[in-house]
């Protein structure tokens, strides 16, 4: 589990492709300073297995299903990576749920400046979208940002000088694409209120939840 606060920006050491999976090496400082095999790193919000430490830079799978359902796929040696070690139990919580499982790749549309601030537009498939509220969170390439606003196919997020400096997101362009991670509290609701297909509805309806004041 994480929490979308970026500990420091990582870089691709080394790529090995092994049909559809990958082999990523990658550098890093900070969140090797106690990491151990074993251990779990969000890396640009994809929650990764550490296979090898040294003193500058880990090693990690990258499965089929992560390769295809990420941007991954698009890495060169050299890439700056997000990179958060699994939280603390007796850590700060500063971000907001964050498992490290994508749900979609979307797409950068628009980047305007508002005084110190960026404004970045993202557009995302209707199935993602449904997700995602206005002042919720929403975790992008693995940070957690606060939605400002969200129409039919878009939201938008602003950024804070020091979230953009300590993280990619001072890389972002326009026809980029990144990591999406909704709010995984709004997906458990949807899933206890509609049920299963062909099994007894879970006894939450909002007929029931209007039948108590909700």
């Amino acid at each position: 589990m994480f929490t979308g606060l970026v500990e420091e920006v990582g870089r691709i050491h080394q790529i090995e492709r092994k049909g559809r999976s990958l082999l990523l090496t990658i550098t890093a400082k900070r969140v090797l300073e106690d990491a151990k095999i074993g251990d779990s790193i969000a890396v640009s919000g994809v929650c990764l297995t550490v296979t090898k430490c040294f003193d500058d830079r880990f090693t990690v799978d990258v499965v089929p299903e992560t390769v295809d359902r990420s941007t991954l796929k698009r890495l060169q040696p050299g890439s700056r990576v997000n990179l958060e070690r699994a939280m603390r139990a007796d850590g700060r919580f500063g971000g907001h749920i964050v498992a490290g499982h994508v749900d979609t790749v979307a797409q950068i549309r628009q980047i305007q400046p508002d005084e110190n601030a960026r404004i970045v537009t993202i557009q995302a498939e209707s199935d993602t979208m449904r997700y995602i509220v206005e002042k919720g969170s929403i975790a992008v390439d693995g940070i957690s940002l606060t939605v400002m606003d969200v129409s039919n196919e878009a939201f938008r997020v602003s950024l804070i000088p020091h979230t953009a400096g300590e993280s990619t997101a001072q890389d972002f362009m326009i026809g980029q694409s990144v990591n999406l991670e909704v709010d995984i509290l709004g997906k458990y609701v949807e899933r206890l209120l509609s049920g299963q297909k062909g099994e007894a509805q879970s006894g939450l309806t909002f007929a029931k939840l209007q039948q108590y004041g909700y």
